[in-house]
C-alpha cells in the first residue's frame, strides 16, 4: 500500500489507552513512524499511570496524559483541544473511545477494526477511518501494531524502545546478579511463594546476588515482604532505574507483567513465567524481533533472549482470569509449576551470557 500523503513536518498523534505493557508494545509502531517521517512532531495520548514506560523515548515529542476513567467533561475538553490538530491520528485499539479520539484529532486517521460485536460503530469504523487494519486473533500484539504500519504504507521497524536508563546503578551490588520481579498486577498471574524462594536459593547457589524489585503499592509490598522474608530486600525504583538494573543483570525472572516485557526489550536474558495468558499474543518480544511466533503452549520456548516457561496443562492457555475467572483467582497451571523447571530455564539463560 502506498504511504499516506502528509504535509512537510507533519503532526502525528498515536492513541494508546491501555496498560503499561501495552504502551511499551506500541513503541515499534512509533519508531516506524519516526523513521518514515523524521521531521514529524509525534505525540502520544495515553493514560496518566502509564507515561513512565515511555520516559525519554527519543521517538516521542510529547506525551499527553489522560485519566483512566475520564468523565464526560474531561473527554469533551480533550476532544476540543485535539480537534483536527494533527495531519495523522492513529488508534492502536479497536475500541470506540480511542477510535473516536483519532477521528476527532486527525485530518487523516488510521485504526484497528473489530470483527466481533454487532454495534453500529463496529460497522461504521471501516467507513469512517481513512485506512484500517482488522484486529486478528492469536497474533502477537507487536505484529498487530506493525500491521498498522502496513496500512499507513510505511516500513516496519520491529524494535521495542525502552525508557531512558538512569546514569547510575540504582542498587549496590558487589558481583554478578539476577533480578526477580515476583508481583504481577493480578493474583491469577502469581507464581507460588515457595517457588520464588526456591528459585532465589538456587540462583544464590549458582553464585548470583538476588535483587528483588516491586512497586510502591501497599498490598504489593506486603505480598513481597512475605515472599522474600529473610532472603532479599525489595527495591522500588523508577523505570529509568529498572532499565539500568536490567541491562547489567545476568538473568531476569518474572511473571506475565510489564517489567518482563521491559527486561526482554532491554536485552537481558529473560525467563518469563506464563499461566493463563496466551503467549502467541503477549509473549515477551525479544531483541531483534520475533523470528518464529510463540506456540500456544509448551514447557519451555526460547525466542532470542527470552525463555518462556509454562506448565502445559490440557487447558493452557485458557485466556481466562485464573481457574475461577476473576483477577483474585489462583491458576493451577502456575501453582503446579515446579522450581526445577524454572531453574532449568534460568540456567539456559545464564549460559547465553557466558
Amino acid at each position: 500500500m502506498p504511504p499516506i500523503t502528509l504535509p512537510p513536518a507533519p503532526r502525528i498523534l498515536v492513541v494508546s489507552l491501555r496498560r503499561i505493557g501495552d504502551v511499551l508494545l506500541t513503541t515499534p509502531l512509533i519508531r516506524s513512524l519516526r523513521r518514515a517521517w523524521p521531521d514529524a512532531t509525534i505525540d502520544l495520548l495515553t493514560f496518566a499511570g502509564t507515561t513512565g514506560i515511555v520516559h525519554g523515548n527519543p521517538d516521542i515529542d510529547r506525551v499527553i496524559p489522560m485519566s483512566d476513567r475520564p468523565g464526560v467533561g474531561e473527554t469533551l475538553g480533550l476532544l476540543a483541544r485535539l480537534f483536527k490538530r494533527y495531519a495523522l491520528a492513529i488508534s492502536t485499539q479497536g475500541g470506540d473511545r480511542p477510535t473516536m479520539v483519532a477521528v476527532a484529532a486527525g485530518r487523516k486517521h488510521v485504526g484497528v477494526t473489530q470483527s466481533e460485536g454487532t454495534g453500529l460503530l463496529r460497522v461504521l469504523k471501516p467507513q469512517v477511518l481513512h485506512r484500517s487494519t482488522p484486529q486478528v486473533a492469536n497474533i502477537h500484539r507487536v505484529e498487530q501494531m506493525l500491521r498498522i504500519a502496513d496500512a499507513i504504507g510505511i516500513a516496519r521497524v520491529p524494535e521495542l524502545v525502552c525508557p531512558v536508563a538512569s546514569a547510575t546503578m540504582p542498587v549496590a551490588v558487589s558481583g554478578p546478579y539476577a533480578v526477580i520481579h515476583a508481583s504481577p498486577m493480578f493474583q491469577y498471574k502469581q507464581w507460588t511463594r515457595d517457588g520464588w524462594r526456591a528459585l532465589a536459593s538456587g540462583l544464590k547457589q549458582r553464585g548470583l546476588e538476588v535483587v528483588a524489585i516491586g512497586g510502591p503499592g501497599e498490598a504489593e509490598r506486603k505480598y513481597l515482604d512475605e515472599v522474600w522474608r529473610g532472603l532479599a530486600d525489595v527495591h522500588v525504583m523508577p523505570w529509568s532505574g529498572v532499565v539500568t538494573l536490567l541491562t547489567g543483570a545476568q538473568v531476569y525472572v518474572g511473571p506475565d507483567t510489564s517489567v518482563t516485557h521491559l527486561a526482554a526489550a532491554a536485552g537481558c536474558p529473560t525467563v518469563a513465567l506464563f499461566g493463563p495468558t496466551d503467549p502467541r499474543i503477549w509473549g515477551p518480544w525479544p531483541v531483534g524481533g520475533l523470528q518464529e511466533p510463540y506456540a500456544a503452549a509448551g514447557a519451555m520456548q526460547r525466542r532470542g533472549n527470552v525463555w518462556l516457561v509454562q506448565n502445559p496443562l490440557p487447558c493452557l492457555p485458557c485466556g481466562f482470569e485464573g481457574c475461577e475467572r476473576r483477577i483474585a483467582s489462583r491458576s493451577a497451571c502456575l501453582d503446579e509449576l515446579t522450581p526445577q523447571q524454572v531453574l532449568a530455564a534460568a540456567e539456559q539463560a545464564l549460559a547465553s551470557r557466558a
